[in-house]
């Protein structure tokens, strides 16, 4: 590894960009580049990055969407490692170091865990993904062809190689306006995965997440459609043709069964997968526990059982079960 770049994408969180960019800058490595893309925020953002622009490269352009930042963001960048750090997330000093002892040409991505701050930066719950045995590049990449699932941390909690980025830039509008979804799906399909459990990112949960499902109820569908898009979008990328692609591994994903459920439930008559009904999500829970991933058998038993729960309560039960799964730590 030699340069290691940081592309910030940053939408009206002045409050938190200015410690994203110091973390970024704050990186034990010799040839750091730090991209920030302000999309078109209407907050104090543009000042707080300008206090920055002798040390980063700033781009201010109009709001597009993260998506769209991020394309712009790669593209001004120059690192053969690059990391795509939210705006209001934080790095350790370490990540570098770490990153360039373990890097190889035929890697994709490396990941980390991810530990939850708070607004005022104060952590609280236990790192996340709970990997109970570091997964190899070899079990990461089978679980996502048979199940298109696989143990990751969101956006920040990545660090992926040119060569792979190269491959799926810029990000199509299939995808959302989020900029995370296609890199973590395609990375397994293009090469390794490396995971470094003891290197953790700091994650900051506040009122403004988008990733907190039980804001919405439309949300369950919402990732549904996203993960739909996601996987056919990392199969295009590794050549499949759009009129074959298999989306049968999505319904061996034990996740995206449980935020089926969850949205046949809390938002019926919305968008799910193909097909979806009672019957079908019903077969699917109950072969759930046979298919391939990191859950041990109890793990997975337990999950088939939540989602039978949801999927046979009556309608005044629903949203206390989903709420006491996805409640924040």
């Amino acid at each position: 590894m030699r340069r290691l770049s940081v592309v910030i994408t940053n939408y009206n969180y002045a409050r938190f960009v200015g410690t994203a960019v110091e973390s970024a800058l704050g990186l034990r490595w010799d040839d750091i580049e730090v991209v920030v893309v302000d999309d078109g925020s209407t907050d104090d953002s543009p000042e707080v990055l300008r206090r920055y622009a002798d040390r980063v490269q700033l781009h201010f352009t109009a709001n597009g969407g993260q998506r769209e930042a991020a394309n712009h963001g790669f593209a001004a960048c120059s690192g053969d490692v690059v990391i795509f750090l939210d705006a209001d997330d934080v790095l350790p000093p370490e990540l570098a170091e770490r990153l360039a002892a373990v890097w190889s040409p035929t890697v994709s991505k490396v990941q980390f865990r991810m530990q939850r701050i708070d607004a005022a930066g104060v952590p609280f719950g236990r790192p996340f993904p709970e990997w109970r045995r570091v997964p190899t590049p070899g079990q990461v990449r089978r679980w996502v062809e048979r199940t298109s699932a696989q143990p990751t941390p969101p956006g920040s909690g990545n660090a992926y190689a040119r060569w792979f980025l190269e491959r799926i830039f810029p990000l199509d509008p299939s995808l959302g306006r989020a900029a995370d979804s296609g890199c973590l799906a395609a990375a397994p399909l293009h090469g390794d995965v490396l995971t470094l459990p003891d290197v953790v990112v700091g994650y900051r949960q506040h009122g403004g997440n988008d990733s907190d499902l039980l804001a919405d109820d439309t949300r369950f569908s919402r990732e549904v459609v996203t993960a739909r898009a996601r996987w056919r979008f990392a199969q295009r990328s590794v050549g499949v043709p759009e009129d074959q692609i298999n989306e049968r591994p999505l319904r061996r994903s034990r996740e995206l069964l449980q935020l089926r459920i969850a949205g046949s439930r809390l938002a019926p008559g919305r968008a799910l997968l193909p097909d979806d009904g009672r019957r079908r999500l019903l077969l699917d829970v109950l072969v759930s526990p046979a298919h391939p991933g990191p859950e041990p058998l109890r793990t997975r038993l337990l999950i088939a059982g939540w989602c039978l729960s949801v999927l046979t309560a009556p309608q005044a039960l629903v949203r206390g079960l989903v709420i006491r799964r996805w409640r924040r730590p």
